[in-house]
């Protein structure tokens, strides 16, 4: 069977299908389909001129259209997503009505042949159209995107059709480009992809802000509906239900003692099993009660479905530890949750994020990793999607490609946090919100002027203060710091948290219980340093974020499909 977790390149065989086995044309098609993506048509060096008169196919919706010369024939800009440029159409009134083509929204599928456009047009190519083979119309009175330049705020609250937008569909290439490029670099570097849990029991970062899963609220309701329709049994119901099972008792033993036929007795006896059950039935709805169950004043989560407390992951680090120390490298790749009640512009509920981890490799090792993927992934978006990021140069950052440039062929600085912070301490030309002193977890203000103002490339600050980090971060042998690292880029501030992870069993055991943390909960995890534990290290980083980096756009909420924040979790 084959695996779908990594998508086939674009080069691969089935992708390079073409309309060659029918009179139509050469270029190459949508997989599994017959139309031709307007990206097949437009992203060519030439803009698609070298294909006139080639018969197409192709499908899309409209994003503009216009009926000109006396309503006798309409040009429409159509989108099908494959690419940020629309391809110009015509249709003469005598191939379809105009007026349900022109509306934006509205979906067509179209054949007809590609012909070059007049001089002085700014199109290179552009479809005659001869026959309309589907339409789906779009009530222009109704439909919730109108052609003005709409906001992000506005477009939050119509997440299904967003995707329609110029900008919104570029983001879901880059990132598509993004997430497919880390798949490339992990998989040629030998790491193997992992898929880690979603619920957990396991607290990675310490921090309880978690989202608990458990079915306990949905069975106290039940119970507590069941319980008004049909109240629980009196006392004197189930005496009297005993008093009927004391009663069929004494008739068995009767017919036993008068030694009654096989068949009395048998009878006799289910008739007794009957009151039996009836009085079980009767005492359990006795002790149902309302609420949660409880033990020693506290929730009875062995109650609950996973019969202890369970949550929705918000890393799947430690598991990925776990295969770490019998594969070598892995990675992992998924959503995450965070119960943080935060309206920021950066933070989200769900997210993803991006872990890997070696065996057999320390922090220095963990570093020359981040550094060569975010250089990979930046290089891949200026090869991959230019004219996307192109898109977000004029409408978003006009920075974003230099950016992209500067991080894929600069080497990045490297320096501890205590000089970090000594440096920082040195600014005079700025006066920062969070005072700087070592002890601190820096700042996005204070990450930023480091990577933008004070180094103006990347940075990776490392060896933080112990007290700031999580506790599987090994120790130095200061007995101060650990051995962590975060890289810092422009435009975010840290994009890459990661350390080389305590090996030592006797420390990582108070390390935990420094924490508060209880120690029956990490037993699976102190396993792995009792049983050929082994010097290894990760990271992990923010998918969210990096597509924040890349495109300049502000808000996290607009670089993920579906974002869920407080209050709201559409769709």
């Amino acid at each position: 069977m084959a695996d779908d977790s990594t998508p086939p390149p674009p080069t691969s065989e089935m992708s390079k299908t073409t309309i060659s086995d029918t009179p139509t044309s050469s270029l190459p098609l949508a997989r599994f389909s017959k139309r031709v993506p307007i990206a097949n048509i437009l992203s060519r060096p030439n803009g698609g001129a070298s294909l006139d008169g080639q018969s197409v196919i192709i499908g899309g919706w409209v994003r503009t259209g216009r009926m000109q010369g006396h309503n006798s024939f309409a040009f429409l800009e159509i989108t099908d997503g494959s690419c940020s440029a629309n391809l110009q159409v015509m249709v003469d009134a005598s191939v379809y009505d105009l007026t349900r083509l022109v509306h934006t929204g509205t979906s067509v599928s179209l054949s007809g042949t590609l012909k070059t456009p007049p001089e002085g047009t700014r199109q290179k190519i552009e479809l005659k159209v001869d026959k309309v083979l589907e339409l789906g119309p779009a009530d222009p009175a109704t439909y919730p995107l109108p052609k003005t330049r709409l906001t992000l705020e506005f477009l939050r609250d119509r997440l299904h059709l967003r995707p329609r937008t110029n900008l919104i569909s570029a983001v879901s290439r880059i990132r598509n480009e993004l997430a497919y490029a880390t798949h490339v670099f992990l998989q040629e570097h030998g790491f193997l992809y992992l898929h880690t849990p979603i619920i957990t029991t396991s607290d990675c970062e310490g921090a309880g802000e978690m989202f608990q899963v458990t079915t306990l609220i949905n069975e106290a309701e039940r119970v507590e509906k069941e319980l008004k329709e049909n109240p629980p049994p009196s006392e004197a119901d189930i005496e009297a239900a005993k008093l009927v099972v004391q009663e069929k008792g004494d008739a068995v033993k009767k017919l036993k003692e008068d030694k009654a036929s096989k068949e009395e007795i048998k009878a006799a006896v289910a008739v007794l099993n009957k009151a039996k059950d009836d009085l079980a039935k009767l005492e359990e709805r006795a002790n149902l009660k309302p609420g949660l169950p409880e033990k020693d004043g506290k929730i009875d989560y062995s109650q609950d479905f996973f019969a202890r407390q369970a949550f929705l992951t918000v890393s799947g680090q430690l598991q990925a530890e776990s295969f770490a120390c019998a594969l070598g490298s892995v990675y992992t790749f998924g959503p995450t949750f965070r119960a943080e009640n935060s309206h920021t512009s950066r933070h989200l509920a769900e997210f993803w994020m991006l872990e890997p981890e070696m065996a057999f490799a320390d922090l220095e090792d963990d570093m020359n990793l981040a550094e060569a993927y975010v250089q990979f992934v930046s290089q891949r978006l200026l090869d991959k999607c230019l004219d996307d990021m192109e898109l977000m140069v004029k409408f978003v950052d006009k920075t974003a490609i230099d950016r992209l440039k500067m991080v894929a062929s600069t080497p990045f600085v490297r320096i501890t946090y205590t000089d970090a912070v000594k440096k920082l301490q040195e600014v005079t030309d700025k006066k920062f919100e969070n005072k700087v002193e070592w002890g601190i977890d820096l700042a996005t203000e204070h990450e930023r002027y480091l990577s933008e103002v004070l180094f103006k490339k990347p940075v990776i600050v490392y060896d933080y203060p112990k007290d700031i980090k999580a506790f599987y971060m090994r120790l130095n042998d200061d007995g101060k710091t650990v051995a962590a690292m975060d890289v810092l880029v422009p435009k975010v501030g840290e994009l890459v948290g990661g350390s080389q992870r305590e090996e030592r069993y006797d420390v990582l055991c108070k390390r935990i219980t420094d924490m508060g943390l209880p120690l029956e909960t990490y037993e699976w995890y102190l396993d792995l340093r009792r049983y050929g534990t082994v010097k290894h290290c990760g990271f992990g980083l923010g998918f969210e974020r990096l597509i924040l980096f890349a495109t300049g756009i502000d808000n996290i909420r607009d670089v993920i499909p579906f974002p869920r924040y407080p209050g709201r979790a559409d769709l």
